[in-house]
């Protein structure tokens, strides 16, 4: 027998495309759906059998009919098996035979409820007003001599919609759970679209202060080169001079390109390149001066020659605590600010930026969050690794790692 052949018994999915898990159109039915199909042909077989009963007691209903309703029961019952694929047919049918046969009463609640679960509301309450009608015509046809013709019609009528309210319930949770799902996917893709467009910027203005950075450095390297082409005879104390100054140049150009490391400058900040760049000694004058600005901000440097680390290292980690102790004053203004650095030639430069969450009410200044998504750009690009996230006190801690390599020349001193 080929699957085909057998097609009916295998798939699972109710039709519906607009809930999670109704599109297996081919798939085979789960575990789940078998034990869930088990259980509701039980329990149709099991609200069939005391309306099988009260007829079989009955002594004026001949055996004929009797039988009957056992056929009619057993295959309103084995019905439910399709109501995954054709739940409105199946729903119908079980309408047109409740009306004349009690004892599929409860296979038309299981087939209304599955209809109310995976279509919308239209063929839901189109089934619904006939499975009524059906309900008020029952008692009619076949009367419960325990029984009013009143009570049966009401409680018909009552199951009825209580069972398609129920559906109808279950089919408003799943669509909403769907509906959270894609709104999750949904920003979890804005999050990533936003971040990937903060790292292209960062990239660009990175790639517009590496020329400020290069040209110095290359022009230079040019100059001395072409002093060398047009004097070949200079004596040999100024050929080595000069060759030095090519190799310090060409050397600091490759550190510079390599790590890539510059200042994010905004508009306004266009005249930067001519300050003296920020390193690891000029780190206790920024502490300082957010100290003057109002924050308490605690410094423990335990490095024993800051002046030693790389120049490009020591901008990078200047600049990640100015943008940190920059987040403290916005998002914790009065907390206290730790600021630790350590490490050393061969073991890498560490620096953690932590601060306590804020004790006094403030304004708080609102902030894009791309601060953080440059720096940890800037410390990838340098070799290092960057972390940040709230701490269990509800502080916040920013943790850095940059590479210090043991060899590393100390920075030469600047012109004057």
């Amino acid at each position: 027998m080929t699957r085909t052949e057998h097609r009916w018994l295998l798939p699972s999915a109710p039709a519906d495309h607009e809930l999670p898990g109704d599109d297996r159109a081919g798939a085979r039915r789960s575990a789940r759906d078998w034990a869930v199909d088990i259980v509701a042909f039980l329990c149709a077989a099991g609200a069939a059998l005391p309306a099988l009963g009260a007829v079989d007691a009955d002594p004026t209903t001949p055996d004929g009919v009797v039988f009957a309703d056992v056929l009619i029961a057993a295959a309103s019952c084995c019905a439910l098996w399709l109501r995954r694929r054709r739940p409105v047919w199946v729903a119908v049918a079980l309408t047109v035979v409740s009306a004349v046969e009690p004892a599929a009463l409860g296979a038309l609640m299981v087939a209304l409820f599955s209809l109310a679960v995976h279509r919308p509301f239209r063929p839901v309450a189109s089934v619904g007003a006939a499975a009524l009608a059906a309900a008020a015509v029952q008692p009619l046809l076949r009367p419960d001599p325990a029984s009013s013709y009143i009570a049966s019609t009401v409680i018909g009528m009552l199951l009825i919609l209580l069972v398609i309210s129920w559906g109808m319930v279950v089919r408003s949770r799943r669509r909403l759970v769907l509906t959270l799902r894609d709104r999750v996917v949904r920003a979890e893709s804005e999050a990533a679209l936003r971040a990937e467009h903060a790292q292209r910027l960062a990239r660009e203005a990175i790639a517009r202060e590496m020329h400020d950075v290069l040209a110095h450095r290359l022009t230079l390297l040019s100059v001395h080169a072409g002093a060398l082409e047009f004097r070949p005879d200079a004596p040999p104390a100024e050929v080595g001079r000069a060759a030095g100054v090519i190799r310090d140049s060409a050397h600091e150009a490759l550190q510079d390109l390599r790590e890539i490391i510059g200042v994010l400058r905004s508009p306004g900040e266009g005249d930067e390149g001519n300050r003296p760049q920020p390193t690891l000694a000029t780190l206790p004058a920024l502490v300082e001066e957010s100290r003057a600005a109002g924050a308490r901000v605690v410094l423990d440097n335990g490095v024993a020659d800051p002046a030693g680390a790389p120049a490009a290292t020591g901008r990078t980690l200047y600049r990640i605590a100015q943008e940190a102790l920059t987040n403290a004053r916005k998002h914790a203004p009065g907390a206290p600010v730790v600021v630790t650095v350590t490490g050393g030639p061969g073991d890498g430069l560490t620096i953690e930026v932590a601060n306590p969450a804020p004790t006094e009410p403030f304004d708080p200044v609102p902030g894009s969050g791309q601060g953080l998504i440059g720096l940890t750009e800037r410390a990838s690009l340098a070799g290092g690794t960057l972390t940040h996230g709230p701490a269990p006190d509800g502080g916040f801690t920013v943790l850095a790692h940059l590479p210090w390599p043991a060899d590393a020349q100390p920075p030469s001193p600047g012109p004057g």
